[in-house]
């Protein structure tokens, strides 16, 4: 059965789910509820720097972005003050280097053609890192290599530019006071609240203290898998909070499952780490699997090859390699479609 519903705790001792409608019994529970967005005590934020996790958050970005755009070209026509089309883009990990790469591609690729009075092109496109590095759990020379194709795209890149403060239209680092027409957030995250719900010990991410089976401790027919869970690798440190690994840890939950319906004992988790990828942009991405280091277009092509391989069925695989080579041979990106509301924070007309 799939059931519509949202989860607001647990009964541990009674096996049973707490829905918003009704309580919904279980012999084995598997919580994999993921990650959100880390304000580091500053919530309010959120509403002007939203991140990207969900369908939704990717479509307020969209509506961000090109109503940036359209604010802009309005004014000019009116005779008004220039808006400042400054975006920026908060922590410089693998979302944040994305997203920043994303935007300067839309301003001097997909945009250049769209407006009169206004040249997307010379926007800026600035991407903030409180620490030494852009991209700081790659090696070194991926992250230099990295940056340099930022660069190349127009990324104004800032590395040790921690952000104290966020207020509408602009963005407080350090000493600097910088304009901002639309704020991405991409510096941290946090265990779903789900975690907490479940009583038991979690870590100051909020993700929950697992055995080695993925299994809570006293609680052998509860596991737990994917952000959610604090899992220790080689070497006691914390595995990353990343697609492969959660894929890896519910496959081996659900194993572990079935090794409990059969009579069988459960086994420890091992996690295979086949490599890291980061795509920046058109033709521009980096790679790290095993010993090899590998960046520019074949790291994309690896990269796009690796994506497109995890898609569930054959017709979505064909639909998504036909879209990304119109996007490719077209230099074109998606509907230019806003919806929901035509403000953004600090975007009043003067």
């Amino acid at each position: 059965h799939v059931i519509l519903a949202e989860a607001m705790g647990f009964d541990l001792a009674a096996r049973q789910v707490r829905l918003r409608e009704f309580a919904l019994s279980y012999d084995f529970l598997v919580v994999a509820a993921g990650a959100t967005h880390s304000y580091f005590g500053h919530d309010e934020w959120e509403q002007y720097a939203p991140g990207l996790k969900t369908i939704e958050d990717a479509l307020e970005i969209r509506r961000r972005i090109l109503l940036a755009y359209e604010i802009a070209e309005r004014r000019a026509i009116a005779g008004e003050a220039q808006y400042p089309l400054n975006f920026v883009v908060v922590g410089a990990g693998p979302t944040g280097v994305e997203l920043a790469g994303a935007l300067a591609g839309i301003a001097r690729e997909s945009l250049t053609h769209d407006f009169r009075s206004i040249d997307p092109a010379r926007s800026r496109v600035l991407l903030l890192e409180g620490g030494p590095r852009v991209l700081p759990s790659y090696p070194e020379d991926l992250s230099q290599k990295a940056r340099q194709q930022l660069e190349k795209l127009g990324v104004e890149v800032h590395t040790g530019s921690a952000v104290n403060a966020i207020e509408p239209g602009v963005v407080h680092a350090g000493e600097q006071a910088i304009p901002a027409c639309v704020v991405l957030w991409a510096a941290g995250v946090r265990a779903s609240p789900l975690g907490a719900a479940l009583g038991v010990a979690t870590d100051r991410a909020g993700r929950v203290t697992v055995e080695r089976d993925l299994s809570l401790p006293l609680h052998p027919e509860v596991f737990v898998a994917g952000d959610l869970a604090a899992f220790q690798g080689p070497g006691g440190k914390l595995l990353p909070g990343v697609a492969p690994v959660a894929i890896q840890q519910g496959r081996w939950a659900a194993k572990n499952i079935w090794r409990r319906i059969q009579g069988e004992a459960t086994q420890g988790f091992i996690y295979h780490d086949k490599g890291s990828l980061a795509t920046i942009g058109r033709s521009a991405a980096v790679a790290e699997i095993g010993a090899a280091h590998f960046s520019g277009a074949i790291a994309w092509v690896l990269w796009l090859l690796v994506h497109i391989l995890y898609l569930i069925g054959f017709r979505n695989r064909l639909l998504v390699m036909i879209d990304w080579a119109w996007a490719y041979f077209t230099r074109g990106r998606g509907i230019r479609l806003i919806t929901g509301s035509t403000e953004l924070p600090g975007a009043s007309e003067k």
